[in-house]
Formats: C-alpha cells, sequence, structure tokens
C-alpha cells in the first residue's frame, strides 16, 4: 500500500493544499516552522485517526475555522481507496473510506500502515512509561484487530470504571455497580496483558539483530515486560485494591499502568544508560517497528521520518537509510544538499514556506 495523493483544507496553517507523491522517497524541505510536520502529521492522522503529538482535533483546525478536511488516496496493485477525515472543533471527527461512513475507527486504523520517526522518538526510552506503552499500543493495533478491539473495550470500561470511582464520592451506593465493571476490566484487560506479552518476545526478536549492528557488535539488548499485574492476579487484585481506588478515585492496577524496560548487560538503559546508549535503543526500536510490520503484515508500512536524520550521527543516519530500501518515505528537513551529495536518489522534492508547498522534481 501506498499513498498516492493528500489534500487538505483549513488544516493548521493551511488554507488548501494538493499534492500527489512518488511511490518511492518524497523530500519536504524549508525553514522549521513553515508547515512541513504539519504534513507527515495529516498522513498519520488519515492513518490512524490520531496525532501523532496527541493533539486534539480542535487543536489542529486552522485558527477561526470550524471544520478541517483530509483527502488521502492509497494504492494497492494500482487499487484506489480514498480516504476522507473531517475535523470539527464541537463534533466527533467524521471519517469515510470510499465515500462510506464508518462508525468505528477499528474500521481504518491497519488500512495503511505507517511508522512516524520524529527527533522526540530518540527519547521514547527515558522518558515515562506512558511513551513506551503507546508506542506498543499503535504498533499492536495496526497489526491486530483484536487487539485493537480489546485495547478499545478496555479503555472505555475503565473511564466508566473511573467515573464511577469518582461519583461514589457522592453517593456510596454506587459502590454496588462496580463489579460489573470490575468484570469487564479484567476479561478485557487479560486479553491486553497476553498480547503485549507475545509481542514482546516478537520484537525482541527483531530488535537484537538490529541493535548488535548499530552498537557495531559491542553490545546486546533485552526486553522486559513488566505488567502492573498478572493476567492470573488481576481478578483478586481488582477486588483487593477497592478501597484504594475508591480513595485515590481511580484504578490503580491493570495494563494502563504496565511499563516495559530495555537491558543491555545488567543496566536498566532507562535509568542507568548513557545518552547514546539510550539513543541506540531508541532507534533500534523504531527500525524493528518496520521490520515487525513487514514481518507480521507482509507489505511494506509507510515511513515517515520529522527532521530525524539531523539527530542522528552520519553512521545512524547511513543504517537509517539503508533500511529504508523499497519503502514509500516521506521526509522533512531544512536543507537538501547532504542528500543531494552522496545519499539517495531523491525521487520527489517539494520546497516549503509559510504554508505554501512547491513542487522542485
Amino acid at each position: 500500500m501506498i499513498i498516492k495523493s493528500l489534500e487538505i483544507t483549513d488544516y493548521r496553517n493551511y488554507d488548501h493544499l494538493s499534492l500527489e507523491f512518488d511511490k518511492g522517497t518524497n523530500i519536504f524541505y524549508g525553514d522549521n516552522a513553515q508547515g512541513k510536520t504539519n504534513i507527515l502529521e495529516s498522513i498519520y492522522l488519515s492513518a490512524t485517526t490520531k496525532s501523532h503529538k496527541g493533539s486534539r482535533d480542535n487543536e489542529i483546525i486552522k485558527f477561526g475555522k470550524e471544520e478541517a478536511h483530509i483527502r488521502t488516496v492509497l494504492s494497492n496493485d494500482d487499487i484506489p481507496t480514498r480516504i476522507d477525515m473531517h475535523l470539527r472543533n464541537s463534533k466527533t471527527k467524521g471519517i469515510a473510506i470510499d465515500g462510506n461512513r464508518i462508525k468505528k475507527a477499528a474500521d481504518l486504523i491497519g488500512l495503511c500502515k505507517v511508522v512516524f520517526f520524529s527527533p522526540e522518538d530518540l527519547n521514547i526510552i527515558k522518558n515515562g512509561p506512558t511513551y513506551r506503552r503507546r508506542f506498543i499500543d499503535m504498533e499492536l493495533c495496526q497489526l491486530d484487530s483484536f487487539y485493537l478491539y480489546n485495547l478499545s473495550n478496555y479503555n472505555k470500561v475503565l473511564n466508566r470504571r473511573n467515573q464511577v470511582l469518582k461519583d461514589i464520592y457522592f453517593d456510596r451506593g454506587l459502590e454496588e455497580s462496580l463489579s460489573i465493571w470490575d468484570d469487564q476490566l479484567v476479561s478485557y484487560g487479560i486479553k491486553v496483558i497476553e498480547r503485549r506479552r507475545k509481542f514482546r518476545e516478537e520484537l525482541e526478536e527483531q530488535i537484537k539483530d538490529v541493535h548488535s549492528k548499530l552498537s557495531g557488535g559491542r553490545e546486546d539488548i533485552s526486553i522486559i515486560y513488566e505488567p502492573s499485574v498478572s493476567e492470573s492476579e488481576f481478578e483478586e487484585c481488582i477486588k483487593n485494591s477497592r478501597s484504594r481506588d475508591m480513595k485515590t478515585k481511580m484504578t490503580n492496577f491493570g495494563p494502563h499502568r504496565d511499563d516495559f524496560s530495555f537491558v543491555t548487560g545488567d543496566i536498566d538503559i532507562r535509568k542507568f544508560g548513557s545518552q547514546g546508549q539510550q539513543r541506540t535503543a531508541a532507534l533500534s526500536l523504531k527500525l524493528s517497528e518496520i521490520n515487525m510490520m513487514k514481518k507480521i503484515s507482509g507489505e511494506n508500512p509507510v515511513l515517515l521520518l520529522d527532521d530525524v536524520l539531523s539527530e542522528l550521527d552520519r553512521k545512524r543516519q547511513q543504517y537509517l537509510l539503508d533500511c529504508i530500501g523499497d519503502i514509500q518515505t516521506f521526509i522533512t528537513c531544512t536543507g537538501i544538499d547532504d542528500f543531494v551529495n552522496d545519499r539517495f536518489v531523491m525521487n520527489r522534492v517539494f520546497y516549503v514556506e509559510n504554508g505554501s508547498v512547491k513542487q522542485m522534481s
């Protein structure tokens, strides 16, 4: 699956923009804060329904406007698929595939698999567990529709249970209703934990080889899954923690509190690794994501590189570029001299300035 074209209206700093892409490498260059990242964000949003920045829809819509529109045309063996997405200030977003409105994000996610890589991702190892869970969840949601279903339902039940825990403060009679939410939380949560446990094994198989090459064979790496609670203990733990949950007005145990650690030798890289070790582990993780997409789905993902090459030394830059191969890639950068000189063929180049995009080749 490749992205053939993109059309956005009233999206961040763009009034209207229509672009056609090459199946190879597409470069967007220009000064900072001109709108390059916004283009990559709109592609990611149309594939996953979410901004890679975590932005809400009303933060994406151009100031003073009520709606923003994204139209993305995909192609699989020359068979086109059109995705239309309407972001609205006061309503949930509307999504249609080939003109047919969909009601669930699950009907869209995974249709076009994307890997987004930004400088912030180089901190995924040392940042808090939320970042690592988000990485795992987005990867799995694109690859496994059952995981998407279970995670989505788990989060819905979690939010409802947390609301009941808050409301109990005003009405103690609501405590009896917690059992209904507890049963559902455990049912969906166990499936989430089981899939994450299996995914850790699959991911570790990929990351070991990548990390060894990036570190020059000097370091090995292991991934450790740290669930908040095990599958077998989840039900009992939820029952035993009810008093604590009511006191804190939140659910204190479950996969929403999981974490993953990355270890080389006996060093937990999250806490004690050097900055170089953390960046190498993060890069290994993102490159492994590409490999996982290929292996599990049997197709290449679309790769979005947002000014990330400038954050890497020459060796890591080259390794990343070597991994691209025949993957459709979108790259943002401030200048193209390095690419022109000795890097790779640029199939299509765009110059971005103040919300205006000009195709150069």
